[in-house]
């Protein structure tokens, strides 16, 4: 008899922790037709990932009681014009953590995660960070494929009167060296009414077998976005320091100068955009200068604009163009969410569905 009650008393406990768990599947298909010229070739393309990466993902939560639930997040990057796997084959390489949530006391995830500075510019970009008018042209985005993280332990606090912070730790895993490859980063924001500011600040250590003891590559970055209903005002100052701080998104010299450019390793950049609702769509525009304080002073601009038209809630199509203007033999190019360009000048035609 005891047997028989204490084995209903494990299945409905079991029934109720399944009835108390929630989980998602949710992704993003997006494909345009891309122009890009003005570097060495010229090409035209069709596309996977341009306004944002096409993906696949699952999200869940458990409730534990007490207020506390179990989180986790695995989400598959992939082409959708050829069905390859997105982030170098990766299987959840956007992104892939577990992690524990408290509504008082905040949130605590582990593993593969965006950086905060990263997050920070993101939200203030009129694009989004993607398409041919991506902020990641010209503003720099330290960490692992440029905006996660490996190894990675995150706190987010709760909101406070308006505040709430991050703070993040990646674990470089180098054997006999605890400091290389490893990176920090942290986040502060503010919402009050129509405002939100962001400062966020990511380090990350340069140091390997081939790089021992050379300067952290340092990015920070003040955000503020102010919704005016009528258009939303958007602005960025960031500040980039030391060795591969400022990385162009293409390294392999697309422009077939003599010498190829010198990744800026002191620099600043700072972006002015707009939107404004009209109907069923959007129209965007922004401008990004990137001032390069090294003596090969390679300074770069860039004018993008741009028109999303929402077909549904979960469906758009976008036209955006998008030049830049290199100087002193800078080499950056006009990319896109997921590609780094191979010009100063894109356009794209493309249809986004998310569900």
């Amino acid at each position: 008899m005891k047997k028989t009650m204490l084995a209903l008393m494990l299945g409905a406990s079991a029934g109720a922790a399944v009835a108390q768990s929630n989980v998602t599947v949710y992704g993003i298909v997006d494909v345009a037709l891309v122009r890009e010229s003005g570097g060495a070739a010229s090409s035209t393309r069709l596309t996977s990932g341009v306004e944002a990466g096409s993906r696949l993902g699952f999200k869940g939560t458990e409730d534990l009681g007490g207020g506390m639930s179990a989180v986790f997040l695995l989400e598959n990057g992939f082409q959708a014009d050829t069905g390859a796997m997105g982030q170098g084959g990766l299987l959840f390489g956007r992104q892939a953590y577990v992690g524990l949530h408290s509504k008082h006391a905040g949130t605590l995830t582990l593993g593969r995660q965006y950086t905060p500075q990263y997050l920070a510019v993101a939200a203030a970009d009129p694009f989004g960070s993607g398409t041919a008018g991506d902020t990641k042209n010209l503003m720099a985005a330290t960490g692992n494929s440029a905006s996660r993280m490996d190894n990675a332990v995150k706190y987010a606090s709760p909101v406070f009167k308006g505040f709430n912070a991050e703070v993040v730790y990646g674990v470089g895993e180098v054997a006999g060296d605890s400091t290389a490859q490893r990176q920090f980063g942290a986040a502060l924001a503010y919402a009050a009414g129509p405002l939100v500011l962001r400062l966020a600040h990511h380090n990350r250590n340069n140091d390997t077998a081939a790089l021992n003891n050379t300067s952290n590559a340092k990015n920070t970055v003040l955000t503020a976005l102010y919704d005016a209903v009528f258009l939303k005002a958007h602005f960025a100052y960031g500040v980039d320091k030391g060795l591969n701080s400022a990385l162009p998104r293409n390294l392999a010299n697309p422009y077939g100068y003599a010498a190829a450019p010198v990744p800026s390793i002191d620099s600043t950049a700072v972006l002015l955009g707009v939107s404004v609702p009209q109907g069923a769509g959007v129209w965007l525009g922004s401008y990004i200068r990137k001032d390069d304080k090294t003596r090969f002073n390679q300074d770069a601009e860039q004018l993008a604009a741009g028109y999303r038209h929402y077909l549904s809630k979960r469906t758009d199509v976008y036209a955006v163009y998008a030049y830049l203007r290199n100087k002193n033999g800078a080499g950056y190019t006009v990319g896109s969410a997921i590609e780094g360009g191979t010009g100063n000048r894109g356009f794209n035609l493309g249809l986004r569905h998310m569900f």
